[in-house]
C-alpha cells in the first residue's frame, strides 16, 4: 500500500488515498478520535469521531463506506467507566446510521489504567474506509494559487470548549464538548461532496484540532502560499481562530467558478461565508501581520523529530 499505490504523498489530503490497481478508483482511509471530547460527553464525542472520519473522506473526494473500531476504556466495573463506554457505543451507532457506515469489526479493550486505579482517557478510536470513484477528481487540502478565494462552509461559533487552545494555552484540561449537530454535519458533507464532484473547489480541508487558524496553516504550507482573512466581529477572536466547533470545512475556489460555487451551496441550504483570499505567502488576519509561514512550517514539521532527538 505504498510507492505507486499511495496517491497522497505529493497531494496531501484529509484522508489517505490508496490506488486500486487497474482502475481509476482509490480507497480512502482515516483513523480518528479526540479523547477530550469523549471524556466531556461520551455520546457526542464518539459521534464526532465517526463524523470527523467521514468528513475527512468527503473532503478527499471519497464516499464513506464502513468503519472498524478500537474501544479503549478503564475498568468496566467502575460505574463511570461503564457509563462512558455505553454512551460511546450509542453515539457511534447514531453517527454510523446517519452516514450509512456499518461497523464491520473492531475490538474492546478494558482495564486500561494505572496501578493507582486511574483510567486512561476514554478513546473509542474509529477507523473508516471510503471509496474515491475517480482518483483524478480527488481533492487535496493544499491551497493551489494566490488569488483564489477562501470560503468557510458551516459556521464559526463562540465556542472554545475542549479545544487545544483551551487545553494547551489556558491549561484547562476539562470542559464541555464542542458544538456539534449531526444533521448539520451530514448536510455540509453532502454539499462539499457535490462541490468536489463538480470540480468547483481547488482545495478542501476540515476544521478540527487547533481550529481555523491551524486549518489555514495546514492548507498554506504545502505550496508555500499564505492567506489574508477577516474574522467575524460578532464572535470572540480566539473562538473564531482556535475554537473547535464541528461541521466546518474550508474550501479555496478559483474566481472564475465562484458564482457557480455559491449557487450550489445555496441550493444545498448550507451556510457559508467568504473568509478572504490565498496570498503568495503573507499571513494576514484583520489587516495584521501574523508572522512568517516559514517559522510555522519549521515548528510543524519539526515537532516529531524534536521529540525523538
Amino acid at each position: 500500500m505504498v510507492q505507486t499505490n499511495n496517491a497522497t504523498s505529493n497531494m496531501p489530503c484529509d484522508a489517505a488515498l490508496v490506488r486500486i490497481k487497474g482502475t481509476d478508483r482509490a480507497l480512502a482511509l482515516k483513523v480518528d478520535c479526540n479523547p477530550y471530547y469523549v471524556f466531556a460527553d461520551p455520546h457526542v464525542g464518539t459521534a464526532i469521531a465517526v463524523s470527523e472520519a467521514a468528513r475527512n473522506i468527503i473532503c478527499s473526494g471519497g464516499t464513506p463506506l464502513a468503519i472498524t473500531n478500537n474501544l479503549n476504556f478503564g475498568n468496566p466495573y467502575n460505574p463511570e467507566v461503564y457509563y462512558t463506554f455505553t454512551e460511546s457505543v450509542l453515539g457511534m451507532r447514531e453517527a454510523c446510521l446517519k452516514f450509512d457506515t456499518p461497523v464491520t469489526g473492531g475490538n474492546v479493550s478494558f482495564y486500561n489504567q494505572s496501578a493507582d486505579g486511574g483510567a486512561v482517557m476514554p478513546t473509542p478510536t474509529i477507523g473508516m474506509l471510503g471509496l474515491v470513484a475517480n482518483i483524478n477528481k480527488a481533492s487535496g487540502l493544499a491551497f493551489q494559487n494566490a488569488g483564489d478565494l477562501i470560503f468557510l462552509i458551516g459556521e464559526c461559533r463562540n465556542d472554545i470548549s475542549s479545544s487545544q487552545y483551551l487545553i494547551k494555552f489556558h491549561k484547562t484540561k476539562y470542559s464541555p464538548a464542542p458544538y456539534f449537530n449531526l444533521d448539520e454535519e451530514y448536510d455540509i458533507q453532502q454539499a462539499v461532496k457535490a462541490l468536489i464532484e463538480n470540480g468547483l473547489a481547488a482545495s478542501t480541508h476540515d476544521v478540527s484540532d487547533g481550529g481555523l487558524f491551524i486549518n489555514l496553516l495546514e492548507s498554506a504550507m504545502p505550496n508555500k502560499l499564505g492567506f489574508d482573512i477577516k474574522t467575524d466581529a460578532n464572535i470572540r477572536k480566539d473562538a473564531f481562530l482556535f475554537g473547535e466547533g464541528q461541521s466546518r470545512i474550508v474550501a479555496s475556489v478559483k474566481e472564475e467558478v465562484v458564482d457557480v460555487f455559491k449557487i450550489l451551496l445555496a441550493e444545498k441550504g448550507v451556510k457559508f461565508s467568504q473568509l478572504g483570499t490565498v496570498t503568495s505567502g503573507a499571513l494576514t488576519i484583520d489587516g495584521e501581520d501574523f508572522g512568517s509561514l516559514a517559522v510555522y512550517d519549521a515548528i510543524y514539521e519539526g515537532a516529531l523529530p524534536g521529540k525523538l532527538n
